[in-house]
């Protein structure tokens, strides 16, 4: 498609989709996070192709909602703010919530100055004490059992803080997708979690189509009482309103929703597909980028200074990451297990990451 080369921002201007608007400073800058999150996904692919990391999954495809979601965010620590139990997919949110490019590829690249783990965990595998990220497990769905707990300290607690969790379409046969629809429903102890399912039609290589009687999704939390909604994952704008709807029906109710994201796969499942590009699945940055150009916010010009700008950010983080050390024998225990006075195999304090 040629793409107008001679649009220009308007101080005012606004974005449309369909009936819904975001104004253009809000769009240039979930357009410029977007862009910065695929650079360092590319990155990582590459690096688990040459050498540099190992085994890689993310999210190419999912930028658009990710990161409207961690711009929408309650961001900081303890039950007053969100809790957020993420899936292996949500790199852009982490950045969108102001995470560098170079902590992602410190992940990749198993530095010990990784702050997530200490360079002990997949790529995409996020933890973040001070913004109430939960660390997340390889273990398919778990966190959507773990999310009624946060729930439940924020409903005791009081305020407007949420739970936030997500996973894939795949995970939701698993028996965590219901305990969570169960738990956060019983009478008189409805819990405010925000369920968010991001569809992008495969587990692994097994098609949704060939699994699931339900379609869409959230026909699922129907029985409990959970109201729910389905949008466009790859249009940032109906993703920030449908987003928006969601949170304030749980911060203001203290119950449940849940929102289906249908998103794209443009790099497969993992490194252990391959990561090939996916040519056959819209692009939600392209599509973004068309939008912009057609109301007149952005030129092809700065289109391609946002994608050059944030390519040379992920390669500098990328040759920092490995100038980085690599975690020793010793720090295989830490911060393994909580402080404790009476731990006779464990007395030390690892509660703490490296700054």
């Amino acid at each position: 498609m040629q793409r107008n080369v001679h649009a220009h921002p308007r101080n005012g201007a606004v974005v449309y989709s369909g009936s819904q608007s975001l104004p253009a400073e809000r769009c240039l800058e979930i357009h410029r996070i977007m862009v910065r999150a695929r650079a360092m996904e590319l990155i990582m692919i590459e690096m688990s192709k040459s050498g540099q990391g190992y085994f890689w999954i993310g999210g190419p495809g999912e930028e658009a909602f990710n990161t409207v979601l961690g711009l929408n965010v309650k961001k900081g620590q303890g039950p007053d703010y969100d809790y957020l139990h993420l899936h292996y997919r949500n790199s852009a949110t982490m950045v969108a919530m102001g995470m560098p490019l170079i902590d992602g590829i410190r992940q990749m690249a198993m530095t010990r100055t990784d702050p997530n783990s200490l360079g002990r965990n997949f790529s995409g595998h996020y933890a973040r004490r001070e913004w109430n990220v939960v660390p997340t497990s390889s273990v398919v769905e778990i966190q959507f059992t773990m999310a009624p707990g946060t729930a439940l300290v924020q409903k005791r607690h009081g305020g407007d803080g949420i739970t936030i969790v997500i996973g894939g379409d795949a995970g939701t046969a698993e028996g965590d997708f219901a305990s969570c629809m169960i738990w956060s429903t019983r009478p008189g102890n409805e819990l405010p979690v925000l369920m968010i399912v991001t569809n992008n039609g495969y587990g692994i290589s097994t098609p949704h189509h060939t699994q699931h009687v339900n379609r869409p999704i959230i026909e699922r939390g129907k029985a409990h009482g959970i109201p729910g909604e389905v949008v466009d994952g790859n249009d940032p704008i109906a993703s920030w309103h449908a987003i928006r709807r969601a949170m304030d029906y749980c911060r203001k109710l203290r119950r449940p929703y849940m929102l289906e994201a249908r998103v794209s796969r443009l790099h497969g499942h993992s490194s252990s597909s391959g990561a090939l590009r996916v040519h056959d699945e819209p692009d939600c940055i392209t599509l973004f980028e068309d939008r912009m150009l057609a109301a007149g916010i952005i030129s092809e010009s700065e289109i391609q200074e946002v994608h050059a700008a944030a390519r040379q950010e992920a390669e500098d983080a990328l040759a920092q990451a490995l100038t980085e050390p690599q975690p020793t024998a010793e720090d295989i225990p830490r911060f393994t297990y909580a402080p404790s006075p009476v731990d006779e195999v464990y007395p030390e304090d690892y509660t703490g990451l490296p700054q």
